[in-house]
């Protein structure tokens, strides 16, 4: 099985959250994260998106990265 770049993988959400999620093959949560960013940029006419955009924005790049590895490491003890 192929190998993630976990730095690709956080680059990507950094740019696009979720996006980085959708590389990883977690397709359903990269796609919630999308939503729930759009939804963020409404709210950011009422301010409460101002502080949740950014939160839901650094969650993405993290948790992007940490499955990239997670993914490297299963796949080293399956394949060797």
């Amino acid at each position: 099985m192929r190998q993630k770049s976990s730095g690709l993988a956080a680059v990507l959400s950094f740019f696009i959250t979720g996006l980085g999620q959708i590389y990883n093959g977690e397709i359903f949560k990269g796609i919630i994260l999308m939503l729930i960013q759009l939804v963020n940029g409404a709210l950011t006419v009422i301010l409460i998106g101002y502080l949740f955009l950014p939160i839901v924005w650094l969650y993405g790049i993290i948790n992007a990265y940490r499955a990239a590895e997670r993914h490297n490491r299963i796949n080293q003890r399956r394949y060797g």
